[in-house]
């Protein structure tokens, strides 16, 4: 099992803290630190930013936003980002949901499994180093009815299997990552419920001739917060959580409140969307039931965190990306995530 640092949105918090986290993380022996974009600040521009800091650590995007560009430009700035950094980039993509996607990109949601598929066949055949020619449902390269022609990226030294990472949720979703990606963004992941997810990935890869997981890489991001009381350490996790579960999307469709309902915590759930999208935040995480928060989360002292990274690295998971708190204890948790990591006998 591997240890990455997600530093989530830039403006989130953490600002004074990124850059050294991640320096620290690199030190650790992390694998990869990742930044994420919604309408705030956009990854590429943060990655670059650490990337010229730090000479070992992979970068990586989670996400860089489908709607927000066309795959060739994604081609493009995976390959400026995988050249300047000398091969550490890794591309992680997701669709948003429908309130940015069409409130802010002014791009429609319809169809994400379509447009992902057709979306990163353009990528990939851009970063192959070929002519890129699609002639797609979504997407058509060169435009058939005017004068532009078929071109490649001029970006050389660009690794051709740059690596291609999908954050999914829902068994289409799953499948599809396991059929055309590297390797999985996971959220809420609990060892008791990882099977399943993984078992959808597995159908997907078996539909593009591969065998089993090997290879692929299952990278959930989760909350760190170590302490002495991990029912403490909990409470750190609750604004992350209700901001997820009510408010990422509307009441008709939020995925992460789909996901919390199929764990099991449905009426809790519904609880949490009532008062966050009343803005009754306090209420809102106040709702979330402690086992969740404990099932999604890395919460305690050092022992136990080793022993919850166990299940984890048992269910299937290989890459830990941590969401770590504010200041000073953000880089407390990634010293015990490494010590944890050690005492469980699983770094590489």
């Amino acid at each position: 099992m591997r240890l990455g640092l997600n530093m989530g949105y830039w403006g989130a918090g953490n600002d004074a803290s990124n850059l050294k986290l991640a320096i620290e993380a690199e030190r650790l022996g992390f694998s990869v630190v990742w930044a994420a974009e919604a309408y705030g600040s956009d990854a590429p521009t943060v990655l670059s930013w650490v990337a010229a800091q730090t000479s070992t650590i992979d970068i990586g995007s989670a996400v860089m936003q489908i709607p927000a560009r066309t795959p060739a430009m994604t081609a493009m700035t995976a390959a400026t980002l995988d050249t300047l950094s000398g091969g550490r980039f890794r591309l992680g993509l997701g669709v948003s949901g429908p309130q940015v996607s069409e409130g802010w990109h002014g791009v429609r949601f319809g169809k994400p499994l379509g447009r992902t598929r057709e979306y990163v066949e353009v990528v990939r055949q851009a970063l192959s180093g070929e002519r890129v020619r699609h002639d797609g449902e979504h997407y058509q390269l060169p435009l058939p009815d005017g004068p532009g022609k078929a071109l490649q990226l001029t970006v050389h030294g660009a690794r051709k299997d740059l690596p291609v990472y999908l954050a999914s949720v829902g068994p289409r979703n799953l499948e599809l990552t396991g059929e055309i990606a590297d390797g999985w963004l996971g959220i809420f992941c609990s060892p008791k419920h990882l099977p399943k997810h993984l078992a959808h990935i597995q159908a997907g890869r078996t539909k593009a001739g591969k065998t089993g997981l090997e290879g692929f890489d299952v990278a959930p991001s989760m909350p760190i917060v170590p302490g002495a009381d991990w029912r403490r350490c909990a409470d750190f996790t609750r604004p992350y959580t209700a901001l997820y579960v009510g408010g990422m999307g509307s009441r008709e469709k939020n995925f992460y409140n789909a996901l919390a309902v199929s764990m099991g915590y449905a009426d809790a759930a519904k609880q949490v969307q009532d008062a966050y999208l009343d803005r009754r935040y306090d209420e809102a995480m106040a709702a979330l039931p402690l086992e969740l928060l404990d099932e999604i989360a890395l919460l305690g002292t050092k022992e136990r965190i080793a022993e919850r990274l166990t299940a984890l690295a048992e269910a299937g998971v290989t890459t830990v990306n941590l969401a770590c708190p504010p200041g000073e204890d953000g880089f407390a948790a990634l010293r015990t995530a490494a010590e944890a990591l050690e005492l469980a006998g699983l770094g590489e």
